[in-house]
C-alpha cells in the first residue's frame, strides 16, 4: 500500500497536538489543510483514524495503532535526511524555539542577528510565550526555561546573562503621594502592579537581604497577563498608577531615564539565568545542532550576553 508522507505527517501532528487547530499552530499550517490531510489518509487506507466532535479529537483504536508504528519510523527517516544535512557546507532547515517573553526580549536579540547572518539557510521559528508547556509536543526543537521550570531528562546549556534579579520601582509621582517604602512588608500598603500566569496563579514577591527572605502578596489596581501585557505594566508604572517588580534589565532604561525611581534595591534578589534545553537523543537535529554551537562559541570567547549589554526589556 502507497500512501504519501505528508499525509501521515499530518496524522501524527494532529495526534500529538490533541487536536487540528492546535497541531496548525505547531506546523505553521491550518485547521482546514491538516483536516484535509487526514481525511485523504483514511480514505487511501480504508480506516478511519480519528472520532471527531465539535469538543474532540481523538484517535480510534486503527488510528493509536498506526501512530506507535508511525513514531519510530518517522523518526528514524527524519534522522537519515538530517545525517546527510551534515555534509552541506551550510546547514539549513528550519529551528522551532519555545521561549518566555522575557527570553525573546533580553537574550535573543543579542544571538539571533548574528546567528542568522552566518547561517543564513536556517530559518528560525521563535514562539515566545509565558506558559510552561511540553514544547516538544507542540513541535518544536528546543526550549528556553528558566531552572526552576526545567523539564527533567532534558540537556540544558546555558544562554544569556548567568545572573539576573528582579527589581521595584515607582514613578516619582507616586511615591511623593504614597510615600517611600523601607522594607518589603509596607509594599501591602502600596498599590502594586501585578502579573498573573494563564494558571490564574499571581505569583508572590520575593525579597532577600542577609539572609532574610521576606515574601509579600501586595494588592492593587491593576493585574495583567505575564508575557504579553509586562509592556503595559511597565507604562502604567510610568504613569504613576503603582509599584512594579520586573526584570532589572527590563526597567533600567526607565530607572536610568528618572521615569521610575528604584525602591528597596538593598532586598533585590538575584536569580540563575535561563537555559536551553532539548531531548537526550541520538541524533540532534543540524539547525538545533548549529544553533548550540554557536551559542556555545559566544560563551568559549566572551561574547555572551552580560547584564551590562543588555537592551530595554522574568515574564
Amino acid at each position: 500500500m502507497q500512501i504519501d508522507l505528508g499525509l501521515l505527517q499530518a496524522v501524527m501532528a494532529v495526534a500529538q497536538a490533541g487536536g487540528f487547530r492546535q497541531a496548525a499552530r505547531a506546523t505553521n499550517s491550518s485547521p482546514s489543510r491538516l483536516s484535509d490531510a487526514v481525511r485523504r489518509a483514511e480514505q487511501q487506507l480504508g480506516v478511519r483514524l480519528f472520532n471527531r466532535t465539535t469538543r474532540t479529537v481523538r484517535l480510534t483504536e486503527a488510528g493509536d495503532t498506526l501512530l506507535q508504528r508511525l513514531l519510530p519510523a518517522m523518526s528514524e527517516v527524519e534522522s537519515a535526511l538530517d545525517a546527510v544535512n551534515q555534509f552541506r557546507a551550510t546547514p539549513r532547515g528550519t529551528l522551532r524555539l519555545n521561549v518566555p517573553v522575557s527570553a525573546a526580549r533580553l537574550v535573543l536579540p543579542h544571538i539571533v542577528p548574528a546567528f542568522l547572518a552566518c547561517y543564513p539557510e536556517i530559518q528560525l521559528d521563535i514562539i515566545a510565550q509565558s506558559n510552561v508547556l511540553d514544547v516538544f509536543r507542540a513541535g518544536c526543537d528546543a526550549g528556553i526555561r528558566y531552572d526552576e521550570c526545567l523539564e527533567q531528562d532534558m540537556i540544558a546549556i546555558p544562554i544569556g546573562p548567568r545572573r539576573q534579579r528582579f527589581a521595584v520601582a515607582a514613578a516619582p509621582g507616586y511615591l511623593d503621594r504614597a510615600g517611600r517604602p523601607t522594607h518589603p512588608r509596607e509594599l501591602l500598603d502600596h498599590a502594586c502592579i501585578r502579573g498573573k500566569y494563564a494558571s490564574g496563579v499571581m505569583p508572590e514577591w520575593v525579597f532577600e537581604r542577609h539572609g532574610e527572605i521576606c515574601r509579600v502578596q501586595p494588592s492593587g489596581p491593576l493585574v495583567v497577563s505575564v508575557g504579553a501585557a509586562v509592556d503595559l505594566a511597565v507604562q502604567a508604572a510610568v504613569a504613576g498608577v503603582g509599584v512594579i517588580q520586573l526584570f532589572e534589565q527590563w526597567l533600567q532604561p526607565h530607572i536610568a531615564s528618572g521615569q521610575l525611581e528604584p525602591l528597596l534595591e538593598p532586598w533585590w534578589q538575584w536569580f540563575s539565568g535561563p537555559y536551553l534545553y532539548y531531548p537526550d537523543r541520538r541524533l540532534v537535529p543540524a539547525p538545533l545542532r548549529t544553533f548550540i554551537d554557536f551559542i556555545r562559541e559566544h560563551d568559549k570567547h566572551g561574547h555572551e550576553v552580560t547584564n551590562d549589554s543588555l537592551p530595554p526589556g522574568k515574564a
